[in-house]
């Protein structure tokens, strides 16, 4: 009998600690006085980096991607799919610690078509070491990784999108291992129509008259896309290849007011093409190199008619070669890591603007830009509770405009007082550069009035931030943060003060500056509530001498907050409910004033089928189509508005269904240099 109770003993044990690594929070009640009470961590702090258990905190949010699951990423915002992060002027996502070097635009499309089940953790570093060869805030997102007993692994996606249009959108992920050998395979596949709606009026002062021009903008485009990712590894050394492909892509502008009906056509005359294929190799004694070589090529025309009169055209084409390779070293030297490294980058952009039946002027330009760089940088952890990691790297920069020396250092420091009581200390120097087809001068008229002008004065700006955090029982977290751009860049329309032209130009200001303080925190009720809320309370200054020929000083205290819920009904209900709401008060950009947006989101995720291997999500953005500002402009004798009515609400369905395991958890992400359209 005392072997039996000893044999019950040890079960109930072991399924204690079953649940413990499968649930957030656990109570479990194997006698009737004993009550076993635990709750697994959302956060953690080690060497200035906050460790996020995202897959916990989405687990009954309406995602079904890794994109979607980050804007619930302690700190992140997620404004219409382009991801920010409170306290950093930018953030850079990487994959696995290894660069990606990325535009934004492919690599968004590349999280939206990996699946959340994928995701292990996610690393938020607001100041990366130079090891990642990155520069700044970095969201690095781990990846699990399949297991020869794993067997093939994967998920089929499908799903409807509806705004003002439609769109498609299904995607295939499978992953396989057999020995020392591992397989990842994604593929997406879209057809995506927009929407976007500009009213506009501007009151122009030409030799002391006030001239009124109104606009009335519509806007739609079209696109079919084609994603893959795919990697291969034998122990390790990996190769990875990814593209995305964008054809059939069209964009025609409709707009009415003082000056008459305009239609503005641009039509890619061949596919946009994005071509990446990257190899790294990692030495048993810690030395890793690797390399990726980058092709990037679009092909872009532009018609623009007044009536049925047609008044000019152009040809615009961009072609990219980018060169990448790296070299890195880790020693361990009595408890302390040292790290160094070097890398070297070469860009060959070869792109053009022709004007069809236009005097206007053309270019045909090859702009060549060379990067090299080292780095030296140490981390450690003391026993009494510190660890830090620190670099400094040097950076040479060359291009036909500009040659200069950088220096980039960085710290990130931890100190667990108790695992209840952590804080964080970051603080980063780095250089954001402009985009390539700025640099070369090129115009491109939204219509007779309104156009985009490049810069080729354009200068790189430095960008100062620094952030100290307090994470308070690993799920309540407050940054205190500041950031600073020297010579920080813009782009605001300007009424020409010679002509009759509202001019969009991208320039250099004399700074931007933000102080802020960010307050996030998790709660809820047992396994029916969770919730997490968000507080942002910051003050932006925006100052220039020299806009144009006119001076601005604008600054405003803007306050930012989030809202999101999710419900279920019983521990293992199989459909869970959510509801979030956000809200930006007014804010400025460069000399113009923005107007407060709010938005609620709503969804429904419904897990079926055997080992509910299949999952339907029905999800509401921004139901009441709020999300839009007006953007006013009364200053130094410019005095411009323009309302965005822009269809944001958007309702989604989407299918997954996941084979041979591929499950999830309890059985249940542009500063992109790439691109003419600028």
């Amino acid at each position: 009998m005392k072997k039996a109770m000893f044999f019950i003993t040890i079960l109930c044990s072991l399924s204690a600690y079953a649940q413990v690594e499968n649930e957030d929070t656990l109570s479990v009640k194997p006698l009737n006085e004993v009550v076993v009470k635990g709750e697994k961590p959302q956060i953690i702090g080690k060497e200035g980096i906050m460790v996020v258990d995202l897959p916990t905190i989405v687990r009954d949010k309406p995602v079904t991607n890794i994109l979607e699951a980050l804007g619930y990423l302690p700190g992140v915002t997620d404004n219409n799919g382009m991801i920010g992060l409170t306290g950093a002027s930018d953030v850079t996502i990487i994959l696995n610690g290894e660069p990606t070097n990325m535009p934004h635009q492919n690599l968004y499309q590349l999280l939206y078509i990996t699946p959340i089940d994928r995701l292990k953790s996610v690393e938020v570093m607001y100041s990366a070491p130079a090891k990642y060869h990155v520069s700044g805030a970095v969201i690095n997102i781990v990846l699990k990784t399949p297991k020869p007993l794993d067997g093939l692994q994967g998920q089929v996606r499908a799903g409807y999108n509806q705004a003002h249009y439609g769109s498609l959108g299904s995607a295939v992920a499978a992953t396989y291992a057999v020995h020392d050998w591992t397989f990842d395979l994604n593929y997406g596949l879209s057809r995506t129509k927009s929407w976007n709606h500009e009213e506009t009026l501007s009151n122009h002062l030409l030799n002391g008259q006030s001239t009124s021009i109104e606009d009335n903008m519509r806007r739609n485009t079209r696109n079919w896309s084609n994603t893959i990712f795919a990697s291969a590894s034998y122990k390790s050394l990996k190769l990875t290849y990814n593209s995305q492909i964008i054809s059939n892509q069209k964009s025609c502008s409709h707009s009415s007011g003082t000056l008459g009906s305009f239609t503005n056509e641009y039509k890619m005359l061949s596919p946009v093409n994005y071509q990446n294929i990257a190899l790294r190799y990692s030495a048993p004694f810690g030395v890793t190199v690797g390399g990726d070589y980058t092709l990037y090529s679009e092909n872009r025309s532009q018609s623009l008619f007044k009536g049925a009169d047609y008044l000019l055209g152009s040809d615009n084409r961009q072609r990219i070669n980018r060169y990448h390779a790296y070299i890195d070293r880790e020693r361990d030297i009595d408890k302390w890591q040292l790290n160094y490294g070097a890398e070297y980058q070469h860009s060959a952009d070869n792109s053009s603007q022709i004007y069809v039946s236009s005097a206007k002027p053309d270019f045909d330009d090859m702009y060549r830009e060379d990067v090299a760089s080292f780095y030296i940088g140490s981390q450690h952890s003391f026993d009494w509770g510190l660890s830090f990691n620190a670099s400094a790297k040097g950076e040479y920069y060359h291009s036909k405009y500009q040659h200069n020396w950088n220096f980039i250092p960085q710290l990130g420091a931890t100190y667990v007082g108790s695992p209840k009581s952590i804080f964080q200390l970051n603080l980063i120097t780095r250089r954001i550069y402009p985009s390539y087809w700025e640099l070369h001068g090129a115009t491109s008229h939204i219509n007779q009035y309104s156009s985009v002008i490049g810069n080729p004065a354009l200068l790189p700006y430095i960008q100062y931030d620094g952030q100290f955090s307090y994470i308070l029982r690993q799920k309540y977290i407050a940054t205190l943060y500041y950031q600073y751009g020297d010579r920080a860049t813009v782009q605001l329309p300007y009424q020409s003060p010679d002509d009759l032209s509202l001019i969009y130009q991208t320039i250099n200001t004399n700074y931007k500056q933000t102080i802020g303080l960010n307050l996030y925190a998790s709660f809820g009720a047992d396994y029916f509530w969770n919730a997490t809320t968000t507080a942002n309370i910051f003050r932006q200054r925006e100052k220039a001498d020299r806009f144009h020929d006119i001076a601005f000083d604008n600054s405003k205290w803007i306050f930012y907050g989030s809202l999101t819920n999710s419900f279920k009904f019983s521990y293992n209900c199989p459909v869970s409910l959510s509801i979030d709401f956000s809200y930006i008060s007014s804010s400025v950009q460069g000399l113009a004033d923005l107007s407060a947006i709010w938005r609620v989101d709503a969804g429904v995720k419904w897990q079926f089928g055997k080992k509910r291997s299949c999952e339907l999500v029905l999800k509401a953005d921004d139901i009441f189509n709020r999300w839009s500002p007006t953007m006013t402009i009364d200053h130094a004798g410019q005095d411009y508005r323009m309302k965005v009515r822009d269809m944001t609400r958007n309702l989604k369905l989407t299918f997954v269904w996941r084979f041979n395991g591929f499950k999830p958890k309890d059985t249940d992400i542009d500063t992109s240099r790439f691109g003419t359209g600028r």
